[in-house]
Formats: C-alpha cells, structure tokens, sequence
C-alpha cells in the first residue's frame, strides 16, 4: 500500500518546523533540498507551501543582494496566530450580527402571513384566478382576426365610411337640384363629373335643404380603424 501524501495543512506545518527547530534564515533553493529529506515534503511544492506561509503571515521574507530569504521564529509566529485569531473573531462577531439582523427581518417578514386556513384558502383562490387569466389570453390570442376588440373597431370603422357615403351623396342629390334649378342640365352635370345614375335616391336629411352642403367634410376613421379594414 502505497504511502500517503501530506495535505497543504501538514505541509505547511513541518516547513514552519524548520524554520523554528533551526532558526535560521534560508534561500528557497536551500528550502528545497532540506524539506524532502528532512520533512518529505516534495521538491515541487516547496515554492507553493513557503508562498503560502508568507502570505499568511507566518514566514517572512526579505532580499539580501539578488536573492530573497525566508525566516520565521517561533516568537513572531505567535504574534501572527494572534493577530489572525483577533480578526477571525471580529469576522465571526460582525456574521453573528448580521445573522441575528437576517433573523429578525425573516420574523418580521413572516408576520401576518402565518399558514392559517384563510391565507390557504385565498392563495388558492388567486391560483385559480391566475390560471383563469392564462386560459383566457391564451383563447383570446386565438381569436386572431376574430378578437371581439378589433371586430368592434372595424364594425365602427364600416360605420363611419357607410355615414361618409350617405352624407356625401346627399351633398350631391341637393347639388345637382339646386344646379339644375338654375337651368344647367343634370344629365351633362353628372357626365361632367364622373357621376352615375342616382335615380331612387333618398336623402336622410331634407332634399330640398341646402344647408345640406355646408356640412363638415367626411369624418375620416382613425388610422388604426384603417389598418384594421385591411386586415
């Protein structure tokens, strides 16, 4: 069974041996002979683990010509276990706090929303309402051209156009009467402008009215009711 290797943990934990059983200062070259043989630490993690300690506050470095050296006392590893220990325990005071603040706002959040028979009853209600609603835009949305709002625009567009026909024939009718009545010929009239036989005719408002003519120009539909016509 083959042996098994040691953890980051472990491996950072005999390095520091080192350091505090020698206290002497070494280059990274150094570490790296002295850690396998001494710690069985492998050659290619010793970067990684000293790295790792002086990040960590426990091993210091310092340059010494072109090259850096790594030391670390038992006396400032204690220091630093203090200090990482001080802000641990701020860290785990300041999510306390926070814990207990999330855990007032979920009660408060809670009140009145308790699971009573009359909340169950009234989420099922809007349930089914929301359920409804969907049935609803689903079979209107299958309507398409047939949806009971554009067939009533389009039903008030016909309307408009049937009322602007009506009211300009009229105008026409008592034109032509009136022209006529001044000895031109209605015959020639009509041929004139392009106007067919209007025999059988009957005005809505009073033939003979010629007020008739001054009404207000045809009231166009709205631009949608258009499109809508066309669709």
């Amino acid at each position: 069974m083959s042996k098994r290797g040691l953890s980051m943990e472990e491996k950072k934990t005999k390095m520091l041996e080192i350091f505090h059983e020698t206290a002497e200062f070494y280059s990274l070259k150094e570490l790296e002979k002295i850690a396998p043989k001494t710690k069985g630490i492998v050659v290619q993690s010793v970067k990684e683990v000293v790295d790792d300690l002086v990040s960590d506050g426990f091993v210091q470095m310092d340059k010494i010509g072109t090259g850096n050296y790594f030391w670390s006392l038992p006396s400032a590893a204690g220091a630093t276990k203090t200090a990482l220990l001080s802000k641990i325990e701020k860290e785990l005071e300041s999510i306390n706090t926070k814990t207990e603040e999330t855990r007032k706002g979920i009660k408060a959040a809670e009140k009145g929303r308790e699971d009573t028979a009359e909340r169950k009853q009234l989420l099922s209600i809007l349930s089914e309402l929301n359920d409804t609603s969907t049935l609803l835009k689903s079979e209107l949305a299958a309507f398409g051209a047939a949806d009971p709002v554009r067939y009533q625009r389009k039903s008030q567009a016909v309307q408009v156009c049937k009322d602007a026909a009506v009211r300009w024939t009229d105008n026409t009718m008592v034109l032509l009467q009136y022209t006529t009545s001044l000895g031109a010929e209605e015959t020639q009239l009509r041929e004139s402008l392009g106007i067919s036989e209007l025999g059988g005719w009957r005005s809505q408002g009073s033939a003979a009215d010629s007020n008739i003519i001054r009404y207000p120009l045809c009231l166009s539909p709205q631009a949608e009711d258009w499109e809508d016509l066309k669709t």
